[in-house]
């Protein structure tokens, strides 16, 4: 694993990593026309297909966020949707849980 610091992967990902710098490029054959397609078709339906969304948000809740995002390295959208999935999913958590 030259590229990539061990650190930030978990197992699985350590593992696809080996697998990945085992192969040898010259054994690949290229995919013929047909599987090209499919392998295009079933990309298609794989790509997740977003919706664009509206909000009106107070002026010094926004520029917390972007400040927040910064924080992050992120950009402030991308922050947001985020914080939305992470709700969602339930993987949001409040602090004073973690701690008591």
């Amino acid at each position: 694993m030259k590229k990539y610091n061990p650190k930030y992967l978990d197992d699985e990902e350590k593992s696809i990593v080996e697998s990945i710098e085992t192969v040898n490029l010259q054994d690949v054959s290229k995919p013929t026309k047909r599987e090209q397609t499919e392998i295009k078709n079933a990309a298609k339906d794989y790509l997740k297909k977003e919706t664009k969304m509206n909000i009106r948000i107070d002026p010094y809740e926004l520029n917390r966020i972007k400040e927040e995002a910064a924080r992050e390295g992120l950009k402030y959208q991308t922050f947001i949707k985020s914080i939305l999935h992470k709700y969602i999913s339930g993987q949001l958590v409040e602090k004073s849980k973690l701690i008591g």
